[in-house]
C-alpha cells in the first residue's frame, strides 16, 4: 500500500481541512502548554515551531505517519548500507564522511569509514604541505591562492561552507594570507572572475570531477591549464610541469586525470556510495577548505555534521530535530498546499547557504513517480529559496506577509562572529539583527487585523491589513556560527530532506531530470561546433530552436 492509501495519510487530509478552517496562529500562540511541547532542543539547538499551523494532535499524526511509512528502518537501512538509491542501484553513505575512525559503517561488507579517513590522512598531509610551503609551485613559491572547478554539488556545498566561516575569528586567522575561489559555470566570465587579480606562480587549481567528464568543469579545467601553461612558460616552465606543480584532481577517475597532466598522488577519491549534493563532506569540500582553513577546522566541522548524524539515528523521533523539520515539510507541502519554503539565516556568513540546500532539497525531492514508478498524486519537494535577513526583508518580505503564503525557516545565532557594540547606540548591531529575527515570526504568524488599525483612514485598511497565519520555525544556535555548527546545519538539512523523501516514498538520491538537458545541449553542441567550422546549416530542431540558432549564429 502507498503512504497516500493509508488511514494516516487521509486523517491527515481531513484534519487539514479542519486546521485550515477553524485555527489561526493568532489563537494557538495563546495556548502556553502547546506552545512548549512544539519546541525541541539538542546540543545547543533551539527549535521553535510552535508558529506551524499545527497542534499536538497534528503532531501526533504526524508522528504516526513516518511510523506508518517504516521512516525509522528507512533510515536504518540508509545507515546499515542497503542500496536504498533503486535506481541507480547505490548505497547512500555520505554519513560515513563525517564518522570517526572507531565507528565502522559497512557498503557491500566493506567497512568504507576506513577508506574514508585513509583519504582524510592524504588530505592532512597534502593541505599541510601547501600551507607551510613544503608543497610549492613550479618557480619554487608558495600557493597562497587556489581555485576551485567544480559545479552543482562540487561547488555550492563548499562555497556555503567557506562563506559561512570567512569571519569566523579561528578559521579566519588559519586562513590569513590565503585566497580560495570558485568557478562553476562554463560562461567564460566566471573563469575571468575566478583568475582576475591572482599571481598564476602562487595559485593551485583543484579540477572536482567524478568521471572527470563533467562537460563545464572539464572546459573549466582547460581554461584555466591553457592560462597556467602560458602564464608559467614565460618563467621557463615546462607545460607538464605547470600542470603537475598547479593542478591536483578530486576524482574517481585516476587515470583520466593523469592523462590530463596531474600527478596521480595528487588525485584524492571519492566513491559513488556519495552523491553530489551530497558530498561536500567528502574530499570535493574538504581538499580546498582544509587547504584554506587547516585540517583542524574541515575536522571541526566533519564533527559537527556527525554529531547530528548520531542524533538522527538514536533519538526518540518525537526530539529528532531532522526528523521533527522533515515531518514539518511534509504537514505543509502535502497537505496545506504550500508549494514554497523561504530559508531565512540572520547571519550574513550564511548568505551561500539557500543556494546549497536549494540543490539538496529540489534535487533530490523534486520528483513526480514514487520508488515503483507509480505516479504520485501529490507534488512532492517545495520551491526553496532564500535570503540573509535583515536583506530580505527589504527584497521578498512583502510578498510573505501580504501575498503567498510561504513557510519560513528563521535561522539565528546567539553570539556574532564580528560583535560591534558602539557607544551610544541602544543595542549592539547583532542585536539589532536578532530583534528582526524574533520580531518577524511573530508578525507572520499574528499579522494585523483591520479592526487593529488605528488612525488609518478607511481607504487604506485593507492595504495596511496583514492576515497573518503566516508558518515557521525558528532555530536559533547557542554561540556563534563556527565549524562544528556550520556541521550541524548542514546535516540538519540533508536530514530533513532523507526524511521528507522517505514518507513520500520517492527516491531522493538520483537525477534523472538532470540528463535530458545534457542530452539535449550535446547535440546542440554539435550543431554550433559544424556550423562554425564547416557552414553546416542548422537542421533537427524544431523551428522555434532553429530560428534561435540561426539569429545565434548569425550575429
Amino acid at each position: 500500500m502507498t503512504i497516500y492509501d493509508t488511514p494516516q495519510w487521509k486523517r491527515l487530509v481531513a484534519h487539514a481541512k479542519e486546521i485550515k478552517e477553524t485555527t489561526h496562529l493568532k489563537t494557538l500562540l495563546k495556548d502556553e502548554a502547546r506552545n512548549a511541547e512544539l519546541s525541541a532542543e539538542y546540543n545547543g539547538i533551539h527549535l521553535d515551531f510552535s508558529r506551524q499551523n499545527a497542534t499536538t494532535q497534528t503532531l501526533d499524526m504526524l508522528f504516526d505517519l513516518a511510523d506508518t511509512a517504516q521512516l525509522r528502518q528507512k533510515l536504518a537501512a540508509m545507515a546499515a548500507g542497503e542500496h536504498i538509491n533503486t535506481t541507480e542501484d547505490r548505497a547512500v553513505m555520505h554519513i560515513a564522511l563525517r564518522s570517526p575512525a572507531n565507528k565502522p559503517l559497512y557498503v557491500d561488507g566493506v567497512n568504507v569509514v576506513d577508506d574514508v579517513h585513509n583519504v582524510l590522512r592524504n588530505i592532512r598531509a597534502f593541505s599541510d604541505k601547501v600551507r607551510t610551503g613544503a608543497h610549492v609551485g613550479a618557480t619554487g613559491k608558495h600557493l597562497t591562492s587556489v581555485v576551485s572547478i567544480g559545479i552543482g554539488g562540487s561547488y555550492l556545498g563548499p562555497e556555503f561552507v567557506f562563506e559561512a566561516l570567512k569571519h569566523e575569528p579561528v578559521a579566519k586567522a588559519a586562513a590569513a594570507g590565503r585566497t580560495l575561489r570558485f568557478l562553476a559555470n562554463v560562461d567564460p566570465v566566471d573563469a575571468a572572475r575566478a583568475i582576475e587579480g591572482l599571481d598564476p606562480e602562487h595559485t593551485l587549481v583543484i579540477i572536482v570531477s567524478k568521471t572527470f567528464t563533467t562537460a563545464e568543469t572539464m572546459l573549466n579545467a582547460r581554461t584555466l591549464r591553457d592560462w597556467l601553461v602560458k602564464s608559467l612558460a614565460k618563467k621557463g616552465v615546462s607545460a607538464a610541469d605547470a600542470i603537475r606543480h598547479h593542478m591536483i584532481a578530486v576524482s574517481a577517475a585516476v587515470p583520466k586525470a593523469e592523462a590530463f597532466g596531474i600527478n596521480p598522488s595528487n588525485v584524492f577519491g571519492f566513491w559513488d556510495w556519495v552523491g553530489g549534493r551530497y558530498s561536500v563532506c567528502s574530499a570535493v569540500g574538504i581538499v580546498p577548505l582544509a587547504i584554506h582553513y587547516g585540517a583542524d577546522i574541515t575536522d571541526s566541522f566533519l564533527a559537527g555534521a556527525h554529531d547530528i548524524d548520531t542524533h538522527l539515528l538514536t533519538a526518540p523521533l518525537r526530539s529528532n530535530l531532522p526528523v521533527i523539520l522533515g515531518l514539518l515539510g511534509v504537514w505543509n507541502s502535502s497537505f496545506l498546499g504550500h508549494a514554497t519554503r523561504a530559508m531565512l539565516p540572520y547571519a550574513q556568513a550564511l548568505l551561500r547557504f539557500a543556494a546549497h540546500i536549494q540543490q539538496v532539497d529540489m534535487e533530490s525531492n523534486g520528483k513526480r513517480v514514487d520508488l515503483d514508478g507509480v505516479e504520485l498524486p501529490f507534488q512532492a519537494g517545495e520551491i526553496n529559496f532564500g535570503e540573509p535577513g535583515t536583506n530580505g526583508q527589504h527584497s521578498f518580505y512583502q510578498l510573505v506577509h501580504q501575498g503567498r503564503v510561504v513557510p519560513c525557516d528563521f535561522i539565528g545565532f546567539c553570539k556574532s562572529q564580528a560583535p560591534v557594540d558602539l557607544e551610544g547606540e541602544a543595542v549592539s548591531n547583532h542585536d539589532e539583527l536578532m530583534s528582526n529575527f524574533f520580531a518577524q515570526p511573530d508578525a507572520l504568524a499574528n499579522g494585523k487585523s483591520i479592526d487593529e488599525l488605528t488612525n488609518v483612514p478607511d481607504t487604506l485598511k485593507p492595504h495596511k491589513a496583514f492576515p497573518g497565519n503566516r508558518p515557521s520555525v525558528s532555530l536559533l544556535f547557542e554561540g556563534h556560527l563556527n565549524a562544528f555548527s556550520a556541521g550541524q546545519l548542514l546535516a540538519l538539512y540533508e536530514h530533513r530532506t532523507v526524511v521528507q523523501g522517505a514518507v513520500w516514498g520517492i527516491n531522493s538520491f538520483d537525477q534523472w531530470g538532470v540528463e535530458l538537458g545534457k542530452v539535449l545541449a550535446t547535440q546542440v553542441r554539435n550543431q554550433l561546433s559544424a556550423s562554425r567550422k564547416s557552414s553546416a546549416p542548422v537542421q533537427g530542431f524544431n523551428s522555434s530552436t532553429s530560428t534561435l540558432l540561426n539569429k545565434y549564429l548569425s550575429k
